[in-house]
């Protein structure tokens, strides 16, 4: 793999330094990547010739604080086909998500390859929620799945162990997909919970993590001394953006969201304010930023990197070259798990985009069309598999 340097940042600066890791859309992986490995051959063997030339937005971000972080995280569409770059000038979007996909090829385009890494290994799978198995919309209470994919995601969950790793509730999250069969991790990993150990849940998981309460199912919260502060903050937010129109506070358990994709943009800075008042004087709390929303945090080294390294381990699974650990997501928290997967050279990241980004990730799909499309072919080609399995014994 390709050894560039990317700026994605997945653990914000105080509030007074907001970073947001959203500079060149077009940059490709860390410094930490992978070299080039026989195990993983997908070496990227060019750079695209415009990619030293296009300046990087995180030094403007740096310096001019946290609104500038919400436009830089949240930009304004143009268009079906066009968008500006760093220095303001429009690009065909078509004609540069085709050069971004040479660096990160579709999964499903892909999937042989993928399929041949996959031979004789235990596959898991970690999937996000918003933006990879249901679509973004702008009522964040109604990002609800299609019947189709719940069924996809049940039958793929038969085969493989499957966990969805979301920065929602994790309450939320299984209200949404209403699967037992799965672990769940919510709150960006910071409430994690698997099925109770007489779920009829994937075969190949025989191991599951340890719980005060075993019929419950897998409990692991790293921050739970801190869920009456941030109680509290959610309170005091939603009582100071009552006047904000579109504003929507939501209390996501060990975070607090601000979506403010609703709002008018003459109106962000307004958001924000208030958002960087109510963290004053709370250290143990941070501001990160994602795509149309602000997220008040712990101030803990947890992510949903360490939440699929979690996971692994309490699964059996960490540390073994016969596991092939699969993580699609769509959004910048979802780079602390393709880092993971990239710096230990034992898995794959696939981002779900339909417009370049910079990522630690190996492989893309554009939507969650596609990402229900790649599910099923990891499902035929496992049933596959055992068939073939079975004639050779």
């Amino acid at each position: 793999m390709d050894s560039n340097s990317s700026p994605v940042l997945a653990d914000p600066a105080p509030l007074s330094k907001s970073r947001l890791g959203i500079p060149s859309n077009l940059i490709t992986c860390p410094s930490s990547a992978s070299p080039y490995t026989t195990a993983f051959p997908f070496s990227r063997l060019f750079s695209p010739s415009w990619k030293k030339s296009i300046p990087s937005k995180l030094d403007d971000v740096r310096a001019s604080g946290w609104l500038n972080a919400m436009r830089a995280s949240s930009p304004t569409h143009t268009g079906p086909n066009k968008s500006l770059d760093p220095s303001g000038v429009f690009w065909d979007g078509d004609a540069a998500y085709n050069s971004w996909k040479l660096l990160y090829p579709s999964a499903l385009g892909s999937f042989e390859n993928i399929a041949k890494s996959a031979k004789g290994k235990q596959v898991a799978l970690f999937l996000d929620y918003d933006g990879t198995l249901a679509p973004i919309v702008d009522d964040p209470d109604c990002a609800f799945m299609s019947d189709m994919m719940r069924s996809v995601v049940s039958e793929v969950a038969k085969h493989f162990p499957t966990a969805i790793i979301s920065g929602r509730c994790r309450d939320k999250v299984y209200e949404f997909v209403q699967l037992g069969e799965l672990y769940y991790a919510g709150s960006h990993g910071m409430d994690i919970m698997g099925p109770p150990l007489d779920s009829t849940c994937c075969k190949s998981s025989q191991s599951y993590i340890a719980s005060a309460d075993t019929q419950k199912g897998v409990l692991f919260q790293p921050a739970a001394e801190l869920l009456p502060l941030i109680n509290e903050v959610f309170d005091s937010l939603v009582k100071l953006t009552r006047g904000i129109a579109g504003v929507k506070v939501e209390n996501n358990r060990f975070c607090v969201s601000v979506h403010y994709r609703c709002v008018n943009e003459e109106s962000w800075d307004i958001v924000g304010q208030v958002v960087s008042n109510v963290l004053q004087g709370h250290p143990q709390l941070r501001l990160c930023h994602g795509r149309k929303v602000l997220e008040v945090r712990p101030v803990i080294k947890w992510d949903k990197g360490r939440a699929l390294e979690f996971l692994l381990n309490s699964l059996g699974l960490a540390d073994s070259c016969d596991v092939l650990p699969i993580y699609i997501g769509d959004d910048r928290t979802d780079e602390d798990a393709f880092r993971v997967l990239r710096e230990k050279q034992n898995g794959y990241g696939i981002l779900v985009s339909a417009v370049p980004k910079d990522t630690c990730a190996y492989y893309s799909l554009r939507d969650p069309s596609e990402v229900m499309d790649f599910l099923q072919c990891l499902t035929k080609w496992k049933e596959s598999d055992d068939t073939e399995q079975l004639m050779e014994t």
